[in-house]
């Protein structure tokens, strides 16, 4: 598996322009024609092996598990090449759902096919990884090279596929290489991960011929890396609603080298979370809010990424990104009024504080290629304006975040249609916002789409600290 890895660390996805063939990529269109037993040969984990692990995952007990495969034997048995196993999110994909989780299952068995609302990662890495890892070492040769060449598919939307890789991280911090590299059926509604490596940004139409497609690319496709990021949310202390992505920690690791224009609280409390696409704050998390808790008020409006996507454009001409009811001073509208910005550029220790001008509205710092259901906010630089600014060409795996800015509803309007790019604010391997209250009581922020509202004190500061992970997650290229 190592060698697959180090040989494929090179494959990079290139980004390219938004465009309706992205929408199609991964409908199973190409007229490939792929033989279902040789698949189901080249991607079955051995029965003896897949009980057993459902076993160890269904008790939470891997020794007995492994006592009861024992008994079966692996004489004979040859591990499968490119053994796979798929994560399905069945409530998401609307109709689709069910339908495809029971079509994987005819597929490659029953053994080897989750859904997320029965088994969670975490116990999937813990019982089932850790019952293929004990038979490896008491010398079960088929259970070792099935650990060794095990691969990922995960079916859902951005959320889902963050969940799965946030849990294989973990395998790092345990030493417990190799680390599974990961495939995505996109079935979110904006599905940037799934678009930034290769497998498309909606559910196939021809879905029941792409699945058997997915399974062939996703045991066949090369292994490319991608950078997560760290976030460590420091705060006065008092009480919040977070979204799932970040966790309370006692452990605070705000940089103290940097001082603080507000005062530092002296009772704190701290969050901190990882996110893969992009992390934002300002009008644009105050619009996702807004949706987020609309659709949960009212879940028969929102039925498929189709009409999510109608709601969410319609609701967002109401929140004033488009049209801003007057003020007594337009200019308290801007980021700037909350926020000091400090960045480290790539292989440099020291922070150095960023000017926001007075009209930015949201600041985003991103990670993928794509944004926002496929755009591309950063665009497509020429080598002389990469020159002129200081910045290199973006990639999912080269250990900097874009960080760009929008001026309001119909700037980001005309961003997201192409039109323009964003507002170019930096390239950074950290960034550190300050925020502080003032006119403002509250600030609105999100993480790959779980947006959030945060409370602003007016003397003590709130920190966001965004450093990269040690280790990077490693993707399936699907094109």
């Amino acid at each position: 598996m190592e060698s697959v890895v180090e040989g494929s660390a090179s494959t990079r996805i290139t980004p390219a322009r938004s465009s309706m063939v992205d929408s199609f990529k991964g409908c199973g269109l190409s007229g490939m024609r792929i033989d279902k037993e040789d698949l189901k040969r080249r991607i079955s984990v051995p029965q003896y092996l897949g009980l057993a692990m459902r076993r160890a995952i269904n008790s939470k007990n891997v020794s007995a598990a492994v006592d009861s495969a024992s008994l079966l034997g692996s004489d004979g048995v040859d591990a499968p090449e490119a053994p796979i196993v798929v994560f399905v999110n069945s409530r998401s994909g609307g109709r689709h759902g069910p339908e495809l989780k029971g079509r994987l299952q005819y597929l490659m068995g029953e053994e080897q096919v989750f859904d997320l609302k029965d088994v969670k990662p975490p116990e999937f890495i813990q019982y089932g990884l850790g019952c293929l890892e004990q038979l490896a070492s008491m010398g079960d040769c088929c259970a070792k090279e099935t650990r060794e060449r095990l691969r990922v598919v995960v079916a859902g939307g951005d959320g889902t596929v963050g969940w799965v890789l946030g849990s294989l991280g973990e395998l790092h911090k345990q030493g417990r290489e190799p680390v599974p590299p990961v495939a995505i059926i996109p079935l979110g509604t904006g599905n940037d991960l799934s678009r930034s490596f290769g497998w498309g940004g909606s559910f196939p139409f021809a879905w029941k011929s792409a699945v058997k497609r997915s399974l062939h690319r996703a045991s066949t496709g090369p292994v490319c890396r991608l950078d997560s990021w760290h976030v460590s949310l420091t705060m006065p202390a008092g009480v919040v609603e977070l979204p799932h992505s970040l966790k309370p920690t006692e452990e605070c690791t705000l940089d103290q080298s940097l001082d603080a224009e507000g005062q530092l609280p002296e009772k704190v409390t701290c969050y901190d979370g990882t996110f893969y696409n992009y992390f934002s704050m300002g009008m644009d998390a105050q619009v996702a809010y807004g949706f987020h808790h609309l659709r949960n008020e009212r879940p028969y409006l929102a039925q498929g990424p189709i009409a999510n996507k109608l709601i969410y454009s319609g609701y967002s001409c109401t929140q004033g990104w488009f049209c801003t009811p007057c003020v007594s001073n337009p200019g308290l509208r801007g980021l700037n009024n909350i926020l000091r910005l400090h960045i480290k550029r790539v292989n440099c220790s020291e922070w150095e504080e960023i000017r926001i001008a007075s009209n930015i509205r949201s600041l985003v710092a991103l990670n993928l290629h794509n944004y926002a259901s496929g755009r591309h906010p950063w665009g497509n630089l020429t080598p002389e304006y990469l020159e002129k600014r200081g910045f290199v060409d973006a990639h999912a795996d080269d250990g900097l975040l874009e960080i760009f800015g929008l001026k309001h509803g119909w700037h980001a309007s005309f961003v997201m249609v192409e039109l323009i790019s964003a507002v170019h604010i930096a390239q950074a391997a950290a960034v550190r916002l300050e925020t502080r209250g003032g006119e403002w009581t509250q600030s609105f922020m999100q993480m790959d789409g779980e947006p959030w509202k945060q409370p602003l004190d007016q003397d003590c500061s709130t920190f966001v600290e965004i450093k990269k992970v040690p280790y990077q997650s490693l993707m399936i290229n699907g094109d």
